[in-house]
């Protein structure tokens, strides 16, 4: 007996209806977070997203380490709350949240891994505006080859200028450029020993990641990805000990990474602040960040053409 096209019409119009008609929860999207913990604010990240027609789920990023998923965001009278396990952090206990929306912004408490209760809010994330016809300034050396002018360490200075290069000969301070920056294209000339790690901030809020891994799978970890997020087509890191090239483009939150002369992402979108950002404020230009506190690198080349529209 065959089903008639009428009764078939129906049952997909109740189909659709059901996959299309559910609300989306006020929580839903992508929050820009401040923890107040041991009398600094540090930025973080949280997305909640559906998953199906009942359960929310996440991704959440820490003030260190790479974005990690939220398996379920549990929703009860008006409250939320959410359950990370550790990852760099100390101690052995989970991470938990609860929070609540207040008009347009998430207020709650952090039980950290240390069983300490810290406070939070949380921000929408702003939409960055993307030019698809951009018109370039003059390209213009923000490391001048003599010193450490236009930069400022983040602690203890380890940086020095050899011959040109500007050197971290152990873990240290991370360095900041003086000047802020929205839309650009940066060309940076780097080195490393081997096993070492580093990474520069775009933004001062998402790091290309900069280490040793000639011959791994690409990772978004590792050499090229934007930390914790998009990962390379490919890995098309050097030996350690020779020079690196990135030639990055990022207009809005669309980013374009050349690496040693490949494509290695294509005008990707990052979704988010990634570990170790300097602040979260993204609707704000901001500085470059050397990533200093974890291994050795060199640098003898940083060229940023802005924008000029």
């Amino acid at each position: 007996m065959k089903t008639p096209k009428t009764f078939l019409t129906l049952l997909l119009l109740v189909i659709s209806s059901t996959i299309f008609s559910q609300e989306t929860n006020p929580l839903e999207g992508r929050w820009n977070l401040t923890i107040l913990q041991e009398g600094k604010q540090l930025p973080s990240w949280l997305e909640i997203s559906h998953s199906g027609n009942k359960t929310l789920i996440g991704r959440f990023v820490y003030a260190f380490g790479s974005a990690r998923p939220v398996a379920e965001v549990k929703t009860n009278d008006g409250k939320f709350s959410f359950t990370i396990p550790p990852q760099w952090e100390p101690g052995e206990g989970d991470m938990i949240f609860e929070g609540a929306l207040e008009g347009d912004t998430l207020k709650g408490t952090m039980v950290y891994t240390d069983g300490k209760k810290y406070t939070w809010t949380g921000i929408r994330a702003p939409k960055l505006s993307h030019n698809d016809s951009p018109v370039w300034g003059a390209p213009r050396a923000i490391f001048n080859g003599k010193n450490l002018d236009g930069w400022h360490a983040m602690g203890e200075n380890q940086w020095v200028v050899k011959n040109g290069i500007l050197t971290s000969e152990k873990s240290g301070a991370n360095l900041v450029s003086d000047e802020k920056f929205s839309d650009f294209k940066l060309h940076i000339e780097f080195r490393y020993p081997q096993g070492s790690n580093s990474g520069i901030f775009l933004r001062g809020r998402y790091e290309v990641q900069i280490a040793d891994n000639i011959g791994l799978e690409p990772s978004s970890i590792y050499f090229g990805g934007i930390y914790g997020f998009l990962t390379p087509n490919e890995m098309v890191a050097k030996p350690a000990g020779e020079w690196q090239v990135y030639d990055i483009t990022l207009i809005g939150r669309r980013v374009t990474i050349v690496a040693n002369g490949k494509e290695i992402i294509t005008d990707q979108i990052i979704p988010g602040m990634t570990g170790g950002a300097l602040e979260n404020n993204e609707a704000e230009p901001g500085s470059f960040l050397i990533q200093g506190d974890h291994g050795p690198v060199e640098f003898r080349s940083i060229v940023v053409t802005p924008m000029a529209n």
